[in-house]
């Protein structure tokens, strides 16, 4: 129980400094942002506010998959984990979208007006925290898909830093030489490079959770042990080729094991649930919940149903 309660507590507390985080940089983004009169920081701080509110809902979700089984869910609720991933994915997908349709609009009218000496060490000062931020979440990650998510924002976050860093490092220079009518485009355009470096984060959320809520197969991270450990199974028990099921949900991966055997009185249940004692002290992972079952049939149409018999 204290495997299972520990990844629990420290991906909690992993969420819980991402929102206090995120919350710290979107007031220092919006405030910094309407002095400067940047774009992009104003942007930048609303981006932190969007990651405080989508950290709140990572903390209500975990809280939620760690109840555990219910008589109302009793399988868990661990969908809420790949479902709220895709809920940030599309929320940042919307936010840039209407960034880059209001860049565009600030380009067309000739650029903006802001104060680039300012807005260089905003963009030095913030890049420093959300690297820190970032590299402590992905240590901190245990195999949460919701901490890792909150990584993937702060990865997106650090993008957009680097592109702010390059991007008025350019206007200070650019305001000192005859290049000088360039600058006050800078900071829309910076709107624009950061949405296309932060794009894949995104999709690649997206996908993810897609992917889990309609039980596809999992990566090949998850899936290369399972199928080592079955294959050496097989080899040690003698067993014929298994049908082999594998699914991801969350914390939760399902592992479905069938076997056809011989009617020949070989096998029994003690001979399934003790293979199935080894594959759990074999697969056990820590911040994984394993439902693993292993079948021995004996009717070669056990997988059709009855009116395909």
């Amino acid at each position: 129980m204290a495997a299972a309660t520990d990844p629990a507590r420290s991906e909690a507390n992993a969420l819980r400094l991402s929102a206090g985080a995120g919350l710290a940089l979107a007031v220092v983004g919006i405030v910094w942002g309407l002095a400067v009169a940047s774009q992009i920081i104003l942007f930048d701080g609303l981006y932190a506010v969007l990651g405080f509110v989508l950290s709140w809902l990572g903390i209500r979700a975990a809280a939620k998959v760690e109840a555990g089984p219910t008589q109302r869910y009793p399988f868990g609720r661990e969908a809420l984990a790949p479902l709220v991933v895709g809920v940030q994915a599309l929320v940042l997908l919307g936010t840039f979208g209407y960034a880059c349709i209001d860049a565009v609009l600030v380009i067309l009218d000739g650029g903006g007006q802001t104060a680039v000496g300012a807005a260089f060490a905003y963009a030095l000062v913030t890049l420093v925290v959300v690297l820190v931020l970032r590299a402590v979440l992905m240590r901190r990650s245990g195999g949460s898909d919701l901490v890792a998510a909150e990584a993937a924002q702060w990865h997106a976050a650090a993008l957009l830093g680097v592109a702010m860093l390059i991007g008025f490092g350019l206007a200070v220079i650019l305001e000192r030489t005859a290049w000088a009518w360039l600058a006050p485009y800078v900071d829309p355009a910076l709107v624009l490079v950061a949405a296309v470096l932060i794009l894949p984060t995104p999709v690649r959320m997206l996908r993810q959770a897609y992917r889990e809520l309609l039980e596809g197969t999992p990566t090949d991270d998850v899936t290369a042990p399972i199928h080592e450990a079955v294959t050496r199974l097989q080899a040690d028990e003698g067993l014929p080729e298994p049908q082999l099921r594998i699914g991801k949900l969350g914390r939760k991966v399902y592992v479905e094991i069938d076997v056809l055997v011989p009617d020949d009185g070989q096998w029994s249940v003690s001979d399934a649930d003790r293979m199935r004692r080894r594959l759990m002290a074999e697969l056990d992972r820590p911040g994984q919940v394993l439902w693993l079952n292993v079948e021995l049939h004996t009717d070669p149409g056990w997988d059709q149903s009855p009116a395909a018999r």
